[in-house]
């Protein structure tokens, strides 16, 4: 067999072993639990410290990551570094506000954060905007990991056909087996095959770091023969392509961009739902307290980026596949390790875009049942008749991704994730603010939410890519004129955001318009009511035949 046929055997039976555990999730709970969206969409709101440690490691780091990153330090050098100081960052935060926000959804049974913007300010809204905001940021996002999946499939030479159908067939039955687990087992499917991707993916990273130097010569000469890659001239820009460090006319957008990200990431509702699914407040800060291993783990994955720069031939392969950075990391496997353990490392990569699309496909299901269909379309719904919807919504969502991806370019994927990026920011005052504040009026944040997106949506799209004048959506920085710095677009938008609803605020409370009732209570932020538990079944009842 050849190199890469025995890679892909590989990775066919790691997504065999995978897709199993998948369906087997589907018996981890009662049958008349089946039906229960708290069930399906949060695991029962039941995760203990260990599970969650892997559910959100899974959900946070997505196959995207370990491509894209790489991909950027490959492309422009040391800017790519911005996602290790932004994951630094980024659990410090939450670690002050998500127990608060664990606690109030406990009490009140909220599976979504508009559901608890609705039952804090009293507003329908503000919610649809929230929930809204949530889905639109969401889909690109599974899409993303769906062409990391590509990339793989790629460099394995697989779907090469001229048949479109036949070209295609791998991702799709990637696709459907991902559709029919999630289907049938909810936020427990991802949870079981996060151990599985966490194990493989820092088995891949720990050789790679220790391995790989040794086949290029080691870590200066890495960095020396990436510098100088660097350092020549690209002809679409007439500057160089990078550096290895942040240069001063970098720092701003280098570092806004690393706030901003570390602000908007557990805006996602993905990030949100495997919050709500844990057990107790405790577990929320053990795990914030822990998750930063898988920073230190992203710091190596980002110098993957240069050993690719630095491996004889990856250059030239990634050039001759359409200058595609985020085939570096994909080819420099395949060059640098013998095939059994490259099927390993593609097999972490293809992994880890099902544990992160599954849990993105169920919060943005969780956002329409709750929040659009139980809120305008049927307030009566049942727990059965909402589990279904987001069942339901769950497959339209992943079929959607799945035709960013088929019939989209996937620079346009990229952009509406760089979009999403900076939507979902434009939650921030609304869940953030909102759980320690009700200072702020109900109209005034849907305003300035409506605002902020308009202007960030159209800076973005104003904003050029680097030796493309005139292409659209370019780059998630931008240059922002009062203080002639180029920031990250989000950051400036959630300024613009805060300013608007502010000034509004004291307008409208001037006008005595109504704030709306807050349904909550001081106390229910900080409460920790004990875990749902199960009442043990009977020794009588488990007779053969039955559960």
């Amino acid at each position: 067999m050849s190199g890469n046929a025995v890679a892909f055997t590989i990775v066919i039976i790691m997504f065999a072993v995978v897709s199993g555990v998948g369906f087997a999730a589907a018996r981890w709970r009662r049958a008349e639990d089946k039906l229960h969206l708290n069930e399906w969409g949060l695991g029962g709101r039941g995760f203990g410290t260990f599970i969650t440690w892997f559910l959100l490691g899974g959900d946070l780091y997505t196959a995207y990551t370990f491509i894209a990153v790489p991909a950027v330090i490959f492309g422009a050098g040391a800017a790519g570094f911005f996602a290790v100081p932004y994951t630094i960052i980024v659990f410090p935060i939450v670690f002050v506000f998500a127990p608060r926000l664990w606690s109030v959804s406990r009490v009140h049974g909220y599976i979504t954060p508009a559901d608890f913007v609705r039952g804090r300010y009293g507003s329908q809204g503000l919610a649809l905007a929230v929930a809204v905001t949530g889905i639109l940021a969401t889909m690109p996002y599974i899409a993303l990991q769906l062409v990391g999946i590509e990339s793989v499939l790629t460099v394995l030479g697989v779907g090469g056909s001229s048949n479109t159908f036949m070209k295609d067939l791998p991702l799709i039955i990637a696709f459907l087996v991902l559709a029919a687990y999630t289907w049938l087992a909810g936020l427990r499917a991802p949870a079981l095959i996060a151990f599985i991707k966490d194990a493989l993916i820092y088995v891949m990273i720990i050789v790679a770091i220790f391995y790989i130097p040794t086949r290029l010569g080691g870590w200066s000469h890495i960095f020396s023969t990436a510098g100088t890659h660097l350092a020549k001239t690209n002809p679409k820009t007439g500057k160089p392509f990078g550096s290895l460090t942040v240069g001063p006319t970098a720092l701003w957008a280098y570092s806004s961009l690393a706030l901003g990200s570390a602000l908007a990431l557990f805006m996602y509702p993905h990030a949100i739902t495997g919050v709500l699914a844990t057990r107790r407040r405790n577990v929320i800060r053990r795990n914030m307290a822990v998750l930063p291993a898988y920073s230190l783990m992203l710091g190596f994955v980002a110098l993957l980026g240069y050993m690719a720069l630095a491996a004889p031939g990856v250059p030239a392969e990634v050039k001759a596949h359409g200058a595609n950075p985020q085939l570096a990391v994909p080819f420099l496997f395949q060059n640098m390790f013998p095939p059994w353990f490259a099927g390993i490392a593609y097999s972490a990569i293809v992994i880890g875009a099902l544990v992160p699309a599954a849990i993105m496909s169920i919060a943005a299901a969780n956002l329409f049942t709750r929040n659009i269909y139980k809120e305008y379309f049927k307030p009566n719904a049942t727990r059965a008749q909402q589990t279904r919807v987001a069942q339901t919504v769950s497959l339209v969502v992943k079929a959607g991704a799945l035709v960013f991806v088929l019939a989209l370019s996937k620079t346009f994927s990229i952009n509406l994730q760089l979009l999403g990026g900076i939507w979902i920011l434009q939650t921030f005052p609304a869940i953030v603010i909102g759980l320690y504040t009700r200072w702020f009026h109900r109209w005034a944040l849907v305003i300035g939410w409506a605002v902020a997106m308009v202007y960030g949506t159209l800076v973005a799209y104003n904003t050029a890519a680097p030796g493309v004048p005139g292409s659209h959506f370019g780059a998630s920085t931008a240059n922002v004129p009062i203080f002639n710095h180029t920031v990250y677009i989000a950051l400036t938008a959630l300024v613009i955001n805060l300013l608007v609803a502010a000034v509004l605020t004291v307008v409208f409370r001037l006008a005595k318009l109504p704030t709306g009732t807050d349904e909550t209570t001081p106390g229910q932020y900080l409460a920790d009511p004990p875990g749902m538990t199960r009442p043990k079944v009977p020794i009588t009842r488990m007779t053969v035949g039955r559960p």
